[in-house]
């Protein structure tokens, strides 16, 4: 009986991984087309912005794919695909406007690679577009294995993770919105943002955006083997905190705002939402 229970179960580990290594590439050609697609097209309009655009669109195309395809339980996958889809559609919208908005104009961030990669520039953007699908790609195994996932029912910490994200996302949709009345105020460009969320954060946008994958790992830790995923909010923590986030943003927000800015760094917190210190 024991020896019968244990090879159910090896078998159902064996499909589960081969569906997982058959969905996991799958997936990846389709993010390879995408960001090929985008690396064409920003040679083209000479502008490589469209591919902060590619990169929050591309879970949203990588969701049938797991959602139809993984074996899995149906409430568990229609819940974490729509979870994924919004916060893909609504940061890719965000990002799409912003950007046809100040075409040609480039973000700054790329315009630091031209400089810096300017004798081979088609080449080396071309692998750095291919490691943002790369990136996507490790960051969707959350849900790849929720969609793999066979037990019928949602667990304590399924129901947490939904939580936390639905909450995460909403906030980071507030922090945006926030921002953009603040732009289309009409203020000076010297002076900073401390609108709503704005006064207690520099960075609240930031902020929602790490909770969401903590809120993705949680979700996922109610599968087998989803707890190792906890890589994808220490990833995105990293890249928000210490690479193209918050270092790179308050350098060019320090350039363009100077003295300003600097005072909103000395009383407001960089990252968690915080009361600001009173101004000596």
């Amino acid at each position: 009986m024991r020896r019968a229970r244990c090879s159910n179960v090896s078998h159902i580990v064996t499909i589960m991984l081969a569906d997982f290594i058959k969905l996991l590439c799958l997936g990846g050609m389709v993010v390879v087309m995408l960001f090929t697609v985008t690396w064409l097209l920003s040679l083209k309009l000479n502008n490589f912005s469209f591919v902060d655009i590619t990169w929050s669109y591309s879970l949203a195309s990588l969701v049938p794919i797991y959602v139809l395809l993984g074996r899995g339980q149906g409430i568990r996958k229609i819940v974490f695909g729509l979870l994924a889809l919004a916060w893909s559609l609504r940061l890719g919208t965000y990002l799409l406007r912003r950007i046809r908005r100040h075409h040609p104009s480039e973000d700054a961030r790329y315009q630091v690679l031209r400089a810096k990669w300017k004798s081979h520039l088609q080449r080396n953007f071309f692998w750095f577009f291919q490691a943002q699908a790369a990136l996507i790609l490790l960051l969707s195994v959350p849900l790849l294995l929720a969609c793999l996932n066979p037990q019928p029912a949602l667990g304590l910490i399924e129901w947490i993770g939904m939580g936390v994200t639905v909450i995460s996302l909403m906030g980071e949709a507030v922090a945006d919105a926030q921002m953009g009345w603040f732009k289309r105020r009409g203020t000076s460009s010297q002076e900073v943002c401390r609108v709503g969320l704005w006064r207690y954060s520099r960075h609240p946008n930031y902020f929602f955006e790490s909770l969401v994958w903590w809120g993705f790992w949680l979700m996922a830790c109610g599968s087998p083997w989803g707890w190792v995923t906890v890589y994808a909010p220490l990833l995105m923590l990293y890249f928000l905190l210490r690479v193209t986030g918050i270092p790179l943003t308050e350098a060019c927000a320090v350039a363009s705002k100077g003295e300003a800015y600097r005072a909103y760094q000395r009383s407001t917190s960089a990252f968690i939402p915080w009361f600001p210190k009173s101004s000596s």
